[in-house]
């Protein structure tokens, strides 16, 4: 248990200072890293048919940040010489956290322009945003959205300047339940902006369930998880990264450049989809098949540039807390890394017995990966974030390191956040049928996927450095991803075990 996940206890008295408590790890490290040109921001953004009344939703989600106290914190002031980072607790927000920001032209693309560009400061707790934009067109849209005969929709926004979530245990995604209202139409969406240095975009959404519940009584407790088939584990099949998968010292394949745009930051594509199918008695899992078409996406996308075949990385958040009122708030995820070899990628012909093949195999690695105990950013940062230097040294120490194993550093990251448990209801102003969540994408890595389930559907979030791509590239990125997502689909039930 880290100290965030501890009860909070707040001071009785004016004149006693407010309780502190020390950055964990991944705090630290993110702390270390920050970048004005692109903030390390989480953005969640949920669609409701309605809009919800400002007085209750802001009384309503002052109170879930009481109920989850240790959201209500800032960092503290120290001299340089200190040995950690804190974080300073508060019994109430020092912001007004909930805003109302006037109805505009294009107000959903610039509140997603202000996610990536600007984090809530460390300095004001909590260090988070919630904006209640009037929804203008169908979810999703943006600029450069449209809409097909297979019911996507979707949207993209590249921003001037810029910057998980987690896969469940068992890593599937699905519906949530039927949809309360159709996806077209007016209503509202609840913008959430998180800093990512304090917070991950599951824990925020456990704080706004929370509010949901207060808001209108009704019951927003999370739903059970999936039951899972019984399969042989990892380690009974002897399942190996194969080939030349690569190793701890193997630097992996990049994402090809595209076309960089001149401005610094992040860009941000959004589409809902199908959440894909699985034949009957498969032995994968949906997380396995947003996986095989994250990697198959990129392969595809290198090949067209030109880039020379190299295994690859994929990064993976796990979050194995409760979705309960007691789910610890903080950074609760754990990241682990699932390897392709070179060989496994190269095929341009992908037929369901090769998409098949590689869909069991990356469900054995990550089986094995999951069930590996393992510190949240390995042991190596445990090591470096120890107190025995003044924070200033051992950030610049920090960032010298992670300059030097950028080569190394995974191809990408895909989050998954599957079915979203909670119902999200607002009463009068619905129940939400559409979440995205968007994760950093900073280089080297420069690219990251999010996913989530909401209402039957998946929703998507494509989010790039704009040193290495540009929303053209993001569209035809997406495009490639949901064939691939597609292919997995139609793989030869039980091929070939």
């Amino acid at each position: 248990m880290t100290a965030l996940d501890q009860p909070a206890r707040h001071a009785d008295g004016p004149e006693r200072r407010p309780e502190r408590v020390p950055f964990p790890v991944v705090d630290e490290v993110a702390r270390h890293c920050l970048q004005e040109e692109e903030p390390e921001t989480v953005h969640i953004e949920v669609h409701l048919p309605g809009t919800p009344d400002p007085a209750r939703l802001k009384a309503a989600f002052a109170e879930a940040l009481r109920r989850h106290p240790r959201i209500l914190m800032r960092e503290a002031r120290g001299p340089w010489y200190r040995r950690r980072y804190e974080w300073e607790l508060t019994a109430e927000p020092d912001v007004e956290v909930v805003t109302f920001p006037p109805p505009e032209r294009d107000a959903l693309k610039k509140a997603r322009t202000r996610s990536l560009s600007e984090a809530p400061p460390l300095s004001s707790s909590p260090p988070i945003r919630l904006e209640v934009i009037a929804a203008e067109e169908v979810p999703g849209t943006a600029a450069s959205a449209g809409s097909d005969d297979r019911g996507r929709v979707s949207g993209d926004v590249a921003v001037p300047a810029a910057g998980a979530a987690g896969t469940r245990p068992g890593g599937d995604s699905g519906p949530a339940g039927e949809p309360d209202a159709p996806g077209a139409g007016k209503g509202s969406v609840l913008f959430l902006t998180i800093n990512h240095t304090a917070l991950d975009g599951p824990a925020c959404l456990r704080v706004l369930a929370t509010a949901a519940e207060l808001y209108d009584g009704q019951d927003n407790s999370p739903a059970a998880p999936p039951v899972r088939t019984p399969s042989s584990s990892a380690a009974e099949s002897g399942a190996e990264p194969v080939g030349d998968a690569p190793g701890g010292w193997a630097p992996p394949a990049r994402v090809s450049r595209g076309t960089p745009e001149p401005s610094p930051g992040n860009g941000m594509l959004v589409a809902e989809l199908a959440v894909p199918r699985r034949p009957k008695g498969a032995p994968f899992t949906v997380n396995d098949q947003l996986m095989v078409a994250t990697a198959l996406m990129i392969a595809h996308w290198n090949r067209e540039h030109g880039a020379r075949p190299k295994p690859f990385r994929i990064t993976m958040p796990v979050d194995d807390r409760p979705r309960s009122m007691d789910m610890p708030i903080g950074n609760g995820t754990r990241l682990v890394e699932v390897p392709f070899s070179a060989a496994e990628l190269t095929s341009e012909d992908w037929g369901p017995e090769d998409i098949g093949t590689l869909l069991r195999r990356t469900a054995e690695r990550t089986r094995t990966l999951k069930a590996l105990p393992r510190p949240q950013l390995g042991r190596s940062a445990a090591l470096l974030t120890s107190p025995v230097l003044p924070v200033t040294l051992r950030a610049a120490v920090t960032r010298g390191l992670r300059r030097a194993a950028a080569p190394w550093t995974s191809t990408t990251l895909l989050s998954n956040i599957g079915r979203v448990p909670y119902p999200l209801d607002f009463g009068d102003a619905g129940r939400a049928h559409a979440v995205w969540f968007s994760a950093p994408a900073r280089l080297p890595r420069g690219l990251t996927v999010t996913t989530a389930a909401t209402a039957g559907r998946l929703h998507v979030a494509l989010r790039w450095s704009k040193s290495l791509l540009s929303s053209g590239d993001g569209a035809h990125l997406r495009d490639l991803f949901e064939h691939y997502l597609h292919a997995t689909e139609h793989t030869e039930e039980g091929t070939k075990r």
